[in-house]
């Protein structure tokens, strides 16, 4: 089965392809022609994920599903949240990100937080909503290369590793991606939609 994502960010796509049994074909925002820029113009995570899927639904007709995710830090009154790529502002930079981060939480010692993602499904005239949460905490300086986004500042709560230091496999299998991808798996599946 087709089922679009509305995403054109390729580190998403690959994740989630890793994710999603081969039953389902993934296409992407560029492969309907859509090349615009989605508004992302909610205060909520939950509100971005409608948004974007209710786009491509309304503009091109297809069934769909998109997410938004955020890292949400609980001294920061759950910032930078649905703010979490531009942070510093723009244009959207990952390192930027970090160090306005990071310079916020000098001195802190609380430094608990938590990725969160949410995907909204548009299928069949309806709509659902899977949500994703892992806890963990901020360090204090960057480790590991892979990922993208805060994984560099990220250790999952139980994990000795910031998200940046695991393969994508170990990551997908634990972090609020995968689990709310897992929920529309397994979502799909047990409505055998085809």
């Amino acid at each position: 089965m087709k089922l679009v994502f509305a995403s054109n960010n390729v580190n998403k796509i690959k994740e989630i392809q890793q994710l999603v049994p081969s039953t389902f074909e993934i296409i992407s925002l560029q492969d309907i022609g859509c090349f615009e820029d989605i508004p992302e113009t909610a205060d909520t995570i939950e509100g971005n994920a409608i948004l974007k899927a209710n786009y491509v639904t309304e503009k091109y007709g297809y069934d769909v599903f998109s997410d938004d995710s955020g890292l949400e830090v609980e001294i920061l009154n759950g910032a930078p949240g649905v703010f979490s790529t531009r942070y510093a502002g723009e244009p959207k930079n990952d390192d930027k990100n970090i160090d306005k981060l990071l310079q916020d939480l000098k001195d802190k010692s609380n430094r608990k937080a938590n990725f969160k993602t949410v995907i909204c499904l548009n299928i069949n005239g309806k709509q659902l909503l899977f949500t994703g949460i892992i806890n963990g905490t901020i360090i204090e300086e960057r480790i590991g290369n892979n990922g993208f986004g805060y994984d560099p500042i990220f250790v999952a709560d139980g994990y000795s590793k910031t998200f940046a230091e695991l393969s994508i496999d170990e990551k997908s299998k634990i972090s609020h991606r995968g689990q709310a991808v897992k929920k529309l798996v397994e979502y799909l599946k047990s409505k055998k939609i085809n």
